[in-house]
């Protein structure tokens, strides 16, 4: 069984449904118990880093997240679920993260110029497909194209302090961390549930890994 982390903030049932579809179980769930009886973990994640961490403790759910990832199941985290892993965020001031990755999340420039038209400005959030540059071989992106579109939708990003945690990149003006990958954490700013076919991909890796480790 994958549980979907509910704290009550997020796009659980899209993400269970995508799931569901690819014939692996699912639940959404803020049981610790049923965290921990897992056979791999989502967190998943839409809105804002300081009130999805203060939802994580409301609910007692940071501990079952970190005694999940420390027990070396498969864990994915989706976009603020991403986020969330790092050491602080730089949204709306300065707040701590779960200090899984350490680095922090910072937010992109309203001055970050469009690369096709000088005179223009891109639009903040980074809203739409894009693609993503490989970095190494995580196994979830084993059966992923390089320069591959997935979809986003945020305006922050991750900046992790040790650059061996990359599995991915996209340009928005810059080059920003799109994925991350370490042991037996994969996590993705993008959303693999809204991406179509490789995103289902993505998920589909994920519920073989759950199932073999």
């Amino acid at each position: 069984m994958i549980a979907i982390i509910d704290y009550g903030m997020g796009n659980l049932r899209s993400v269970q449904k995508a799931v569901e579809r690819l014939g692996f179980a699912a639940e959404v769930t803020r049981s610790g118990a049923e965290i921990a009886d897992a056979d791999g973990v989502i967190l998943p994640g839409v809105g804002a880093f300081k009130d999805c961490m203060e939802n994580l403790d409301h609910y007692n759910l940071i501990q079952p997240v970190l005694k999940a990832i420390s027990s070396g199941k498969p864990f994915l985290g989706i976009c603020l679920g991403l986020q969330l892993l790092f050491t602080e965020s730089q949204e709306f001031g300065h707040f701590p993260g779960l200090d899984v990755i350490k680095g922090s999340v910072v937010p992109f420039s309203h001055r970050l110029k469009d690369p096709d038209d000088e005179k223009s400005f891109l639009k903040i959030p980074h809203m739409g497909w894009n693609v993503i540059h490989k970095n190494g071989s995580p196994p979830l992106l084993e059966n992923i194209a390089d320069e591959s579109y997935f979809y986003f939708v945020h305006s922050y990003y991750v900046v992790p302090e040790d650059p061996a945690v990359i599995a991915t990149t996209t340009d928005y003006g810059i080059d920003f961390v799109s994925s991350i990958y370490r042991d037996n954490i994969f996590a993705t700013q993008f959303h693999p549930e809204k991406s179509q076919l490789q995103g289902l991909e993505i998920l589909k890796a994920f519920g073989k890994m759950v199932m073999t480790s």
